[in-house]
């Protein structure tokens, strides 16, 4: 056998080995089912709408519950009549109180 037919014997058996080895990580990636989705476009908005939804959902929801939490957690200190803290509240609702009495300039 020549050099030139072994080389191009072993040239073979690498690339199909590097084919079996990409086949099956494609495979092992689901890219068929990424392939099918990218040309179906109406499913993909779908699908994207869809999850916005959900996601929207979830940060309302999340921030619902983190603000009523804060918000009980500072009644609770406010009952316990702390001096730093319950001037902290003060000053807040100060603030707050003058900034809605103060000329709002619409542009």
């Amino acid at each position: 056998m020549s050099a030139f037919r072994l080389r191009k014997q072993r040239l073979r058996r690498l690339s199909d080995r590097g084919l079996l080895r990409l086949a099956e990580y494609l495979e092992g990636a689901n890219f068929a089912a990424y392939v099918d989705l990218i040309q179906t476009p109406w499913r993909l908005a779908l699908l994207n709408l869809i999850g916005g939804i959900f996601r929207g959902l979830g940060i309302g929801l999340g921030f619902t519950i983190i603000a009523g939490t804060i918000v009980m957690l500072l009644q609770q200190l406010e009952v316990l009549n702390i001096p730093v803290i319950g001037k902290f509240i003060a000053d807040l609702v100060a603030i707050v109180e003058a900034q809605l009495h103060t000329r709002q300039y619409t542009y």
